[in-house]
């Protein structure tokens, strides 16, 4: 269906589809999210794609993308911090839970693609909102990573994650919960 403002694609009844209108003769509108594939394959790409650079001029990819990218790429370098970049892009969320799952990661020094979505999720949860966008359609295919070595889990936790500053939790009431609980008991 085309309207004034955009263009709706649907399956049956079902809207697979919404994108903005074009109305210049010979406009093309390039989405970064279609060539995430590609870039996780060839990272040197992203720096000077289009579909970066429209991403930038529509407000998709916003300053906090660019702090979490210059902060992956000074941490693993230019190839593997594009990458990290690439996989929180990757993610089935909302734009906003993205960005501030960026923040959050950012905000106690990470940098990887994985506590960005945990971020996120959480920060959907809070808003009592549901963590995943709806996909349609198959699943992306993504690229099997490269054998390597066996990487301890909490070597490379240490290695990628800042320790963790917050209190331990108090569990007085619990105990005090627990005692009980056996007291009554038969």
């Amino acid at each position: 269906m085309l309207r004034s403002s955009d263009l709706v694609v649907f399956h049956g009844r079902t809207e697979i589809a919404r994108h903005r209108r074009l109305t210049a003769k010979g406009a093309e509108r390039v989405l970064l999210d279609h060539f995430l594939e590609v870039l996780l394959a060839k990272p040197g790409a992203m720096a000077g794609s289009e579909a970066l650079d429209q991403a930038r001029r529509d407000g998709r990819f916003t300053a906090v993308h660019e702090a979490f990218w210059a902060a992956a790429k000074t941490a693993e370098g230019d190839t593997e911090g594009t990458k990290q970049l690439v996989h929180v892009l990757h993610r089935h969320l909302e734009h906003r839970d993205v960005a501030a799952g960026i923040r959050s990661a950012l905000a106690v020094g990470s940098h990887t693609a994985d506590v960005v979505a945990l971020e996120a999720r959480k920060a959907a949860q809070t808003d009592g909102r549901s963590p995943t966008v709806a996909v349609t359609g198959p699943a992306p295919v993504l690229p099997e990573p490269e054998p390597s070595e066996v990487v301890s889990l909490s070597d490379h936790r240490a290695v990628r994650l800042p320790t963790d500053q917050r209190p331990l939790p108090a569990l007085k009431r619990w105990d005090q919960l627990l005692n009980q609980s056996m007291k009554d008991a038969p």
